[in-house]
């Protein structure tokens, strides 16, 4: 008698292991979602951040080049073909050492950045711009409305041109 109950014992029956594999089940189709979108939100803030301290330096250029610069434009609709394509290794010659360390020649999601700047003309009215095509690197649009978009949404281009955001993510 006290044999059978030491058998009985001795292990977990089929229908507690499937509760403990539907229990995990559950908690990862809950959890997975918000890690997937936590690491594309995190490629996204280190797109924006790069964007910004390439910008900036591209600022101190300028305004070693003019002497002062003006940032900010007033406009509501931003035409890229206002801007002149530089190459990343042209806009290195440029900007390191005495401005960066380093450029970031990819966004967040390993797509080449587009460079505009134009170093022949320094006082251009649309000087200078950086283009991320978003996580879906699609080809970059013609023109911009000065606008944000839903954060979630990354497959949106984000946009930097002469000192400012023309397309960011904010809620």
């Amino acid at each position: 008698m006290e044999l059978r109950r030491i058998k009985r014992n001795g292990g977990f029956t089929l229908i507690e292991l499937l509760i403990v594999i539907a229990i995990i089940g559950i908690l990862a189709s809950i959890l997975i979602p918000n890690l997937l979108d936590a690491m594309q939100k995190a490629k996204q803030k280190r797109t924006v951040a790069d964007m910004r301290l390439t910008g900036t330096a591209m600022f101190a250029w300028l305004t070693d080049q003019t002497g002062a610069a003006a940032a900010g434009a007033a406009t509501t609709l931003v035409t890229m073909s206002d801007y002149k394509a530089i190459t990343y290794a042209n806009l290195r010659n440029l900007l390191i050492p005495l401005y960066m360390q380093e450029i970031p020649e990819r966004d967040g999601w390993k797509t080449p950045f587009n460079f505009y700047l134009d170093p022949a003309n320094p006082k251009a009215k649309q000087l200078m711009a950086i283009q991320s095509g978003g996580r879906d690197s699609s080809a970059p649009a013609a023109t911009y409305s000065v606008t944000s978009f839903d954060p979630t949404d990354y497959d949106q281009d984000i946009v930097w041109t002469d000192g400012y955001f023309v397309r960011w993510p904010q809620k």
